[in-house]
């Protein structure tokens, strides 16, 4: 099972994603890109969008299947693929100490859409969820506080504050969630 998981989900792209996020993060530092929003253009950090690195990883490892293998499998696959997502979500966190643990909070709670969505579509739906959720937290989720200041709506989890303790148990309930959901109409 073992080289099932290495050479047909080819888990290890995993791994590699995390390292190019690294250095896309490394490499754009606090780079802004403009992003249109009710409010005008403001900016954001590019660094915001990373996370779909890992997300589309993760999906891409997961829509690889032999679906007569799977079922005549001893051990369920979705167990190797749960302990694959978990350990992702820790190889973020520890990445997260480099590049900010916003980044991995985010990439944590996008692998939560993403998984709640495959389940009810497929692995390309899914990633596109994720660049969807980041997309509309920064046009419809950016507020201003009533002295002027700029903020973000209480349903922007991806725009809160790394220390944000409410977001980090949202995020962990939801990625619990999904972790927990069974796969509609697959053979597990």
């Amino acid at each position: 099972m073992r080289s099932y998981v290495i050479a047909v989900r080819r888990w290890w792209t995993v791994p590699l994603a995390v390292a190019v996020l690294v250095v896309v993060c490394g490499s754009v530092g606090s780079s802004e890109i403009p992003v249109p929003s009710l409010r005008g253009m403001v900016g954001a950090r590019l660094a915001y969008f990373t996370p779909i690195l890992i997300v589309v990883a993760v999906m891409y490892c997961l829509e690889r299947r032999l679906c007569e293998a799977e079922s005549t499998a001893v051990t369920p696959i979705r167990r190797y693929d749960n302990g694959a997502l978990i350990l992702t979500a820790m190889l973020t966190h520890s990445a997260g100490l480099v590049v900010g643990m916003d980044v991995a909070r985010n990439v944590t709670l996008l692998l939560a859409v993403a998984l709640i969505t495959r389940r009810l579509a497929n692995e390309a739906t899914a990633a596109g969820a994720g660049l969807l959720l980041l997309v509309i937290n920064l046009v419809l989720g950016r507020t201003h506080q009533p002295d002027g200041n700029p903020s973000h709506a209480w349903w922007a989890l991806p725009l809160y504050p790394a220390g944000n303790l409410a977001a980090w148990l949202i995020t962990v309930v939801l990625f619990a969630l999904a972790l927990t959901l069974p796969e509609a109409g697959r053979s597990e």
